[in-house]
């Protein structure tokens, strides 16, 4: 695989143009350049991109911290979330499995012959509750 350029297009509105030029002369840079650096930095970070005014930068660095900040996380909280990904992919597969056995039942349903009887649970529901007001009566 060779390392061809490709090129990117896409429309923004004249005013971001506007500001994107004032930012590239600022830089002495083209546009091109501009967009390059930018996606260069993009994928650099696996998308993970803060714009931040220089001055926040620069004071991270007289303060002796690095820039973007970084956070240490225990090994339990990356555990904890590796364990609630696992069942929540768990859930996912079993919704799906649900879903599977709905749409199973109601193609049945939509197959059953018109000779065939079919009860609805729903009806069942409405039938028990007009019985309920009624006493019962052991035989």
């Amino acid at each position: 695989m060779g390392s061809k350029n490709k090129t990117v297009s896409f429309r923004v509105n004249e005013d971001a143009f506007e500001a994107l030029r004032e930012i590239a002369d600022e830089r002495d840079l083209s546009l091109s350049a501009v967009f390059r650096d930018y996606v260069d930095t993009l994928v650099a970070h696996d998308g993970q991109v803060e714009v931040v005014p220089e001055n926040r930068v620069e004071e991270a660095d007289a303060d002796g911290e690095s820039f973007p900040p970084t956070v240490e996380v225990p090994k339990s909280f990356v555990r904890e979330h590796e364990r609630l990904e696992l069942e929540a992919e768990h859930l996912r597969e079993q919704l799906d499995e649900y879903k599977a056995f709905v749409t199973y039942l109601q193609d049945k349903l939509a197959e059953a012959d018109d000779g065939e009887e079919v009860v609805f649970l729903e009806e069942l529901d409405g039938d028990r509750e007009r019985d309920d007001d009624e006493p019962y009566q052991l035989g």
